[in-house]
Formats: structure tokens, sequence, C-alpha cells
């Protein structure tokens, strides 16, 4: 009886392991195409002797909305301060 619940936990414990996994690369694969997607994207902004805040930008990708804040910051005299790419705003 003793080895049917050994036997029983651990493949409980894979089952779940696996499910998780599952989740997991299902929400990395979801971040990637959101990081890769046009439209409204939102950022951490980080200074260096200022406080941060949080912002969004436009862009064609989050690299390019991610550009975009730091050229705007940087035409206000705000050099010390990079954004973060924290995700896309939904539509």
């Amino acid at each position: 009886m003793t080895a049917k619940r050994i036997v029983a936990a651990v493949a409980g414990g894979v089952l779940v392991g696996l499910a998780g996994a599952a989740v997991a690369s299902n929400f990395a694969a979801s971040r990637q195409s959101d990081f890769f997607a046009p439209g409204e994207h939102q950022f951490y902004v980080w200074c260096a002797g200022s406080s941060d805040y949080v912002a969004t930008a436009n862009g064609e990708n989050a690299e390019d909305a991610q550009m975009k804040l730091y050229n705007a910051n940087k035409a206000h005299g705000r050099t010390t301060c990079w954004p973060v790419w924290q995700g896309r705003v939904p539509a």
C-alpha cells in the first residue's frame, strides 16, 4: 500500500509540474508577442537622482515606443531616466 501511495504522489507531482510548465510557456509566448505588437506600451521610468514614474508611449513595437519615450525625456532635460518595459496596454 505504501508503494502505491509513493507512485501516486510522484505521478501527481509530475502532472502538476507539467501543467505549470505549460501555463508558464503560454504566458511567456503572450509576453513576447506583446513586445513585438504595435500599439500603446507601458513603461516604468527609472530615474537616477530623481523620482521614478510610470508612463505610456505608442510605437510599432515596445522598442520603438521605448525610444520615443526616452527621446522625449531627453528633450525635456531628464537625461538620467530610462524607461523599462512593463507590457502592452490592452486596447
